[in-house]
């Protein structure tokens, strides 16, 4: 794992606006984040019954899955809905590995290139809320929830499942997806939690749309009892749910808070049973503290699946020069913003270095990996090559609903941007409102922030890559990226596929059409008593919440 030590401390004087951070007592490098011990994901025992889970969550703009991509939507109804198939979950899951199992679907078969037969579970129950009151799934279930998904114009997400022709019904259990052409990721992308749930034709006639909280009726472990917008979502056990024995706990309370002291100062009293933070983790800021205080926690350390990028219109000037690109990129001290704000973490490319199976190393960029030198001399050198030896102003879009992190992170950037002659306006937004308008690609100038998950390599680099998608945000399009990712969409040999995703990965780092920046050092952690759990970073908490259980 390559979660870089602090090693740059002249980059730390530029820290003007996190000296309170600094003065709270973190050292930045004395400590080295511990390896996973081979017996971390130890047997749990005998699963307990009972109990209420509390755990830092979300407050969901709303709780349609298939007309958002936002991840606090996605998150929170992942107690209530189940998908075809999973990534699997439980104690002796290591963080960042994503092996599919089956979930709805029992099991799968692919009899050519273009058709995927899936065979549902029989007897799984929606939950017993009108109007399903408790009946059958069946495959006209899943034909409906892909339908919609591939129809609905409010769908960012549609772009997963391109190649997907139809969806046909065989018979009471079974379905079949019919593709255009060969796309070899599909079982992947359906064990992915972002909009692949399978909802209900009853509720979408009867109420229009999923957004309202009692709109969110399921087939999942827990049935959704009270919402309190900003406060919390209740959760408590479905009785009927498919998988033998679970959930575990009673009830679940996915409490919304915002202010990362106070989330701490809650684990540290034990009113939260795992961290207080995305994945249920400790911030590194407040890690060392904690572990002096509370080593009987458990904690974990992993790499953040979520590449950070600036991104930007490069369908306009002066964007649509790769000058100006490569010479943003050599503004940005990556290291000197890991150092700053999350004190362990990598540079990475465009995928994760979280997911390292596809993530090349910097240093395997080729050509493209010197545009992740900080270099200012360069960076002043290349705008007056492309016309603007006085530099050049825009702004710089930053949401104000990820966390103060992410703010600090943006006014270190502005800064870098600055010594080089950018001159960036910085433009908080709202977060509901930059969802839909500046990560949907409606915005000017620049933007910063996280930009995509990659639990596979296929959804982050075709949806941001390939032309008139929802999520390219960047407004990239460049026929030689569209023509390698096609290819390997049906490219069945893996250490060819793998290649080829390399490969399009060096392309992008000489480009810069995105400046990719890093990828966090991530430390989950849990109580104790909280057994058959692993914080492994997906949408799915609900599925981890349900196989886990309380020895209190």
């Amino acid at each position: 794992m390559d979660m870089a030590p602090s090693r740059n401390p002249k980059s730390l004087s530029r820290r003007r606006l996190l000296q309170a951070g600094l003065a709270a007592g973190v050292t930045l490098s004395t400590w080295p984040l511990a390896r996973p011990s081979e017996s971390w994901g130890a047997a749990a025992g005998q699963p307990k019954r009972g109990g209420i889970l509390r755990v830092w969550g979300y407050d969901p703009p709303h709780f349609d899955p298939q007309l958002t991509i936002n991840g606090k939507t996605q998150n929170t109804v992942s107690f209530v809905y189940s998908t075809l198939v999973q990534y699997k979950v439980g104690a002796d899951v290591k963080p960042s590995t994503f092996t599919v199992e089956p979930h709805l679907a029992e099991r799968w078969e692919q009899p050519d290139d273009t058709t995927y037969i899936f065979h549902l579970r029989q007897g799984v129950k929606w939950h017993n809320k009108p109007p399903v009151n408790g009946r059958e799934l069946v495959a006209e279930d899943v034909k409906f929830t892909f339908d919609r998904f591939l129809t609905e114009p409010g769908n960012a997400a549609r772009y997963v499942l391109e190649p997907v022709d139809r969806v046909e019904v065989v018979d009471r259990y079974t379905v079949k997806f019919l593709l255009k052409e060969p796309f070899v990721w599909l079982v992947n992308v359906l064990a992915n939690p972002l909009s692949m749930w399978i909802i209900a034709p009853e509720v979408v006639e009867k109420f229009g749309d999923l957004k309202r909280a009692e709109h969110a009726i399921g087939t999942g472990p827990f049935l959704l009892e009270r919402y309190e917008p900003n406060v919390k979502t209740v959760f408590k056990r479905n009785p009927d749910y498919f998988l033998p024995g679970q959930p575990y706990v009673d009830s679940v309370e996915w409490l919304v808070v915002d202010d990362a002291s106070a989330g701490l100062a809650m684990y540290r009293t034990g009113q939260l049973d795992a961290g207080p933070w995305h994945w249920w983790a400790v911030r590194q800021q407040d890690l060392e503290a904690l572990k002096k205080t509370h080593p009987n926690l458990m904690y974990q350390d992993f790499l953040s699946i979520v590449s950070h990028a600036i991104y930007m219109r490069t369908d306009q000037a002066p964007f649509n020069d790769v000058r100006v690109r490569r010479a943003i990129s050599h503004a940005i001290d990556r290291q000197g913003i890991i150092d700053a704000v999350f004190i362990r973490g990598a540079l990475t490319p465009a995928v994760s270095r979280g997911l390292p199976e596809w993530s090349p190393r910097i240093d395997e960029l080729g050509a493209g990996a010197k545009y992740y030198q900080h270099d200012p001399k360069e960076a002043k050198r290349l705008l007056a090559e492309a016309g603007f030896p006085k530099g050049l102003k825009t702004q710089l879009t930053v949401t104000t609903g990820l966390g103060r992190d992410l703010l600090d992170i943006a006014q270190l950037a502005q800064d870098y941007l600055k010594d080089v002659g950018i001159e960036a306006e910085l433009k908080p937004q709202e977060y509901g409102a930059y969802m839909a308008t500046t990560f949907a690609g409606k915005y000017e100038g620049l933007a910063i922030g996280p930009v995509s998950l990659a639990w596979e390599p296929d959804s982050v680099l075709y949806g941001l890559y390939a032309p008139d998608q929802g999520r390219n945000n960047g407004h990239v399009n460049d026929p030689k990226i569209t023509a390698m990712l096609k290819e390997q969409r049906r490219t069945k040999d893996l250490e060819a596929r793998r290649k080829m995703i390399f490969d399009i990965q060096r392309h992008i780092a000489e480009q810069q059409y995105y400046v990719y920046l890093y990828a966090v050092g991530v430390t989950g952690s849990w109580q104790p008593y909280v057994k058959n759990y692993a914080p492994n970073p997906t949408f799915n908490y609900g599925g981890r919440a349900a196989a886990l259980w309380l020895e209190r």
